[in-house]
């Protein structure tokens, strides 16, 4: 894999699969999705389900690797593809999609109806395993048009991200909007009120750091880049594609609320153990540069320039 290819990392229940369609259209890289069954039946259908997505999209098998899981107690099977069933019956990928369609039940991530809660941490960190660069986002969101090429050549142009965390701003629209193509068509919508950020009037601080009124009244560029510095503050939870090792996300929260912000918490907090360590080495080299200066003036002692 190419250490500057960003990973789409995502989750969802069986049911809320139906969004994969959509990601595959929008993100043009590789995707990592990890898959909760809560059920024995859903484990079953997961694995059938996997099977016939692979069987017939070509692009399911070239970008997405999925990952299942399930309570210990359940076995999943991987089918025998001459076993006769619902799903083997299909012949093209769009027939997958309506097949799950009609069986699925969009939307349950967080109200499973059984006494398992919905591992959300888990599967994040399932779904970003060994990815140096991936952005984490949940299945129902849709990344930009060209996002990913975006951050392949902004990453290729310099090796120096480890460290730094790039924060895509999120936005919600009206469901009945289509889609904006590009951040002129998403500012016009968000000027009259059919866009706005992310979690607004549920979690408004959870997002507001972003600075989103900067960032609306940027000048379109054709390339992407960093704009502005923003020093995270709680409760902050950005979505961000960051290089090189970052903390996991706490398992033990499941279900819905502070999964994610307690990640971001995290990531600031071990960012900070970095500075000592940096300032003693400037230091140590600053002392070091010294010496090496008075040595250059023993060395060339007829010389008349300076360092």
């Amino acid at each position: 894999m190419d250490p500057n290819d960003v990973i789409l990392a995502t989750h969802a229940s069986v049911d809320n699969l139906l969004h994969l369609s959509g990601l595959l259209e929008r993100w043009e890289g590789p995707l990592s999705v990890s898959v909760f069954a809560a059920t024995k039946e859903e484990a079953q259908l997961a694995t059938v389900l996997a099977y016939a997505l692979s069987s017939h999209c070509p692009e399911m098998r070239a970008r997405v690797a999925m990952h299942l899981v399930c309570p210990s107690r359940y076995e999943a099977a991987v089918p025998d593809p001459r076993e006769p069933g619902e799903f083997a019956l299909l012949r093209s990928c769009q027939e997958v999609f309506d097949k799950l369609a009609r069986v699925a039940q969009p939307g349950i991530n967080y109200a499973l109806g059984t006494n398992i809660s919905y591992p959300n941490n888990l599967l994040r960190n399932l779904a970003r395993e060994e990815a140096n660069y991936a952005l984490v986002i949940d299945v129902d969101m849709v990344p930009s048009e060209g996002l990913w090429r975006g951050l392949r050549e902004m990453l290729d142009q310099s090796n120096h991200w480890d460290g730094t965390a790039l924060v895509v701003p999120a936005f919600e629209i009206r469901r009945s909007r289509r889609m904006p193509m590009n951040k002129n068509e998403l500012v016009q919508l968000y000027q009259v009120g059919e866009v706005r950020p992310f979690y607004y009037g549920l979690c408004t601080p959870c997002h507001a750091p972003t600075n989103y009124s900067r960032w609306v009244n940027l000048p379109e560029e054709s390339l992407l880049r960093p704009a502005y510095v923003v020093p995270w503050r709680d409760p902050w939870e950005p979505f961000y594609v960051a290089g090189g090792k970052v903390p996991t996300f706490d398992e033990r929260f499941r279900q819905y609320g502070f999964n994610r912000i307690s990640q971001a918490c995290e990531l600031h907090m071990e960012a900070l153990k970095f500075h000592p360590q940096k300032e003693a080495e400037n230091q140590r080299n600053k002392i070091l540069y010294r010496q090496f200066k008075q040595e250059l003036k023993a060395r060339y002692p007829s010389s008349p320039r300076r360092c």
